[in-house]
C-alpha cells in the first residue's frame, strides 16, 4: 500500500511529484485548481504534460485528486449548486489530463439532512457523468465527521449515494480515519477495528473502498468535529494504524496524510508522520 501526503500545487501542479518524493510520499494528493476560489485558469496542456513526466521520473504512485472545499453539490442556494457542479466537470476533465484515476470529495450538505441531500447528490454526480464522457475518472465519497449538515458520517449515508449513481465504474469511497473516528466508528483496538471495517465492507462494497486518509483526531470518539492530529498523537492512537496497514484486504490502496504541515515543535511533519506509517506497515514502529 503506497503511502502518500497531501502536497502543495504552488508555482505549477507539476511540481507536486518532485515535492511528494522529497517527504518520502510514495502517492500523493493534490488539488487540480485553487482550493478555495470558483475561477480559476484553465490547465496548460504542456503543465500537464510536465505532471505527468514528473510522477513517471519520480516514480510516485498513484497521484489522486482533492476537489475544491467550496464545492457542495446540495447547497440550498442554486447558485451554489451550480458552480459546485460546474467546478467537479472542470476538475474531472483535470484529472484526466493529469493521468490521475481517482478524484476525492466531500459529500455536500443541505439544512434538510440527508433525505434532502443525497437525492441532490446522487443528481449532481450522474449529470457530471454524463458531462465527462468517455473519461474513466473516479468520484471517491469522502466519510465525514458529521459536523453541521454534511452528509457522509455513517457508511449507509455513502451507500445510499452509490445507489443512485448510473456509472458505477466511476464512483468509490475514501476512508478518513480521523473522521470515521469523530462520527462514532472505533478502531482503536482490534476487536474494534475489524467490527468497524466489517460494517465499512458490509455496507459500502468493498470494491468502492479506493483509497484511505490516515489522520489521527484531536477530539473524542464521536465528538463529531474534524480536527487532524499528527499519527499517534491523537485519541485514536497508534494500534489503529498499525492495524490498517498491516491489513492485507487493502493492500493496494493509497494511505494519504492530512496531518498539521508544522507547529512550534517541528516543521517537517509530513516526513515524520510518513516514515512512522512505514515502520507500522513494515510490523514495527510506535
Amino acid at each position: 500500500m503506497p503511502i502518500g501526503a497531501h502536497v502543495s500545487i504552488g508555482g505549477g501542479i507539476s511540481r507536486a511529484p518532485e515535492r511528494g518524493l522529497a517527504v518520502g510520499c510514495e502517492a500523493i494528493q493534490v488539488f487540480t485548481r485553487s482550493n478555495v476560489r470558483w475561477s480559476f485558469p484553465p490547465l496548460a496542456p504542456d503543465e500537464a504534460a510536465r505532471f505527468r513526466s514528473e510522477m513517471r521520473r519520480t516514480g510516485i504512485r498513484p497521484a489522486i485528486g482533492h476537489s475544491c472545499y467550496l464545492v457542495n453539490l446540495a447547497g440550498s442556494d442554486p447558485a451554489i449548486r451550480r458552480k459546485s457542479f460546474e467546478t467537479l466537470v472542470d476538475e474531472l476533465r483535470r484529472c484526466a489530463m493529469l493521468g490521475v484515476r481517482d478524484h476525492i470529495i466531500h459529500p455536500g450538505s443541505h439544512p434538510g439532512g440527508p433525505g434532502t441531500a443525497v437525492p441532490m447528490i446522487g443528481d449532481a454526480l450522474n449529470r457530471a457523468f454524463d458531462a465527462t464522457p468517455g473519461l474513466s475518472v473516479r468520484v471517491l465519497l469522502e466519510t465525514t465527521a458529521g459536523m453541521g449538515n454534511s452528509v457522509g458520517r455513517t457508511f449507509a449515508e455513502l451507500r445510499s449515494i452509490i445507489d443512485l449513481i448510473e456509472s458505477r465504474g466511476r464512483i468509490g469511497v475514501c476512508v478518513d480515519t480521523c473522521h470515521i473516528f469523530a462520527a462514532g466508528y472505533d478502531i482503536r483496538t482490534e476487536a474494534a477495528y475489524e467490527a468497524t471495517i466489517a460494517e465499512l465492507l458490509a455496507t459500502v462494497g468493498r470494491r468502492n473502498v479506493r483509497a484511505f486518509h490516515l489522520n489521527d483526531c484531536k477530539t473524542r470518539l464521536a465528538g463529531r468535529v474534524d480536527r487532524h492530529e499528527h499519527i499517534g498523537r491523537g485519541h485514536i492512537g497508534i494500534e489503529a494504524f498499525r492495524l490498517l496497514l498491516t491489513d492485507k484486504r487493502f493492500a493496494r490502496l493509497p494511505m494519504i496524510i492530512e496531518t498539521p504541515k508544522k507547529d512550534n515543535d517541528c516543521d517537517n511533519w509530513d516526513v515524520r508522520n510518513i516514515s512512522l506509517l512505514k515502520q507500522l506497515r513494515e510490523g514495527g514502529g510506535g
